[in-house]
């Protein structure tokens, strides 16, 4: 089923800023200008008194590289804290884009859940908030809800264009791909898998989600911005050829929205679609995981695609996860143990 989406974004962004204007103002500062030429490296500052610093901050690295009145371009990493090609990446964008190559703004966050990522975590150990389940805030709520709620009044009214980084985490491992959501506006829609197109990941996905409530992507998406994101890998850490396709993919994106100079780097690309629900298949017991079938093999119907071993005694038989549709294995749990409810395989449909 298409993902809501409002057909005029306009008014949507306008609903928004008028429920804004009924909140308190956010309390982070920022320090870079973002209508100056140039290059400027700051921070959000975000007021947080805490046991060892009673006017302590939160100290979110931003980049502002602009040159002229051109499109905005926010490009974000680290929204959940143990997911890495977002940050080496862009923190790499941030020390070395020229701004005579751009024809616009680039705003650069390359980890929006600074607290997640500094301790390694999903999820940030201040207050156990998901980011990516938090939008779109509140300014006098969470860590975390602040810093949503930043991104929804501050710098998404701001851009034409987002790229959030993710891949897979501590939990999850992934075939590279770039994705985008279908949506209920198809010129909007469009628009956002030929960006998707452009970054040219060696899979490219029309996303489903299981969870889309507060999502950062959704609330770029009711605003009308082209939203792009990625699972790039994963098990809490990255491989040299998935900081290799983020670091292309951004600049390809980029020069394809004509903020940067140059010509695209162009590379195969095979698509995925998530049609339903069965794509999805989740542990009811808790175990060690035998995974069946590498990432990027296909899978058929009924075909056992992992099994879960008892850990407790020996001679108990493991339970036996199948697939429901035909396709090819798109995710599987990351490491080796899991627990009842856990998400330990996605399939995908390859064109």
């Amino acid at each position: 089923m298409p993902r809501q989406c409002s057909a005029q974004a306009a008014c949507e962004e306008l609903r928004l800023r008028m429920l804004a204007s009924l909140l308190p103002p956010s309390p982070i500062m920022p320090t870079v200008a973002f209508d100056k030429d140039g290059v400027q490296h700051g921070f959000l500052r975000l007021p947080y008194s805490r046991d060892d610093s009673a006017w302590g901050s939160v100290m979110i690295p931003i980049a502002v590289i602009r040159n002229g009145g051109g499109p905005t371009a926010l490009l974000t990493g680290g929204n959940h804290g143990d997911e890495y090609e977002g940050p080496i990446v862009l923190f790499d964008l941030a020390r070395t884009l020229d701004p005579k190559h751009v024809n616009g703004t680039v705003i650069i966050v390359p980890a929006m859940n600074y607290p997640a990522f500094q301790a390694g975590t999903r999820t940030s150990p201040i207050d156990k908030g998901n980011l990516n389940r938090s939008f779109p805030g509140r300014p006098d709520g969470t860590v975390t809800q602040k810093i949503a709620d930043y991104f929804t009044r501050e710098l998404l009214p701001r851009a034409d264009l987002v790229l959030d980084f993710h891949s897979g985490g501590k939990t999850l491992d992934f075939v590279p791909f770039a994705a985008a959501h279908i949506l209920a506006d198809k010129r909007q829609e469009a628009r956002t898998f030929d960006a998707v197109k452009a970054f040219s990941a060696p899979w490219s996905m029309r996303m489903l989600e299981i969870d889309a409530v507060g999502m950062y992507d959704t609330t770029a998406e009711e605003m009308g911005k082209i939203f792009v994101t990625t699972e790039l890998g994963g098990g809490g850490t990255a491989r040299a050829e998935t900081v290799s396709i983020a670091k292309r993919g951004v600049m390809n994106v980029l020069r394809h929205s004509g903020i940067v100079s140059g010509e695209i780097e162009h590379r195969e690309t095979r698509w995925l679609d998530m049609p339903s629900g069965d794509c999805f298949a989740f542990a009811e017991d808790e175990g060690m995981i035998e995974t069946m079938v590498d990432l990027g093999q296909p899978v058929a119907s009924g075909q056992i695609i992992a099994r879960i071993h008892p850990i407790g005694r020996t001679g108990t038989a493991p339970a036996e996860i199948r697939a429901k549709m035909d396709g090819i294995l798109a995710a599987r749990h990351f490491p080796g143990l899991v627990k009842a409810g856990d998400c330990v395989a996605v399939a995908g449909v390859a064109d």
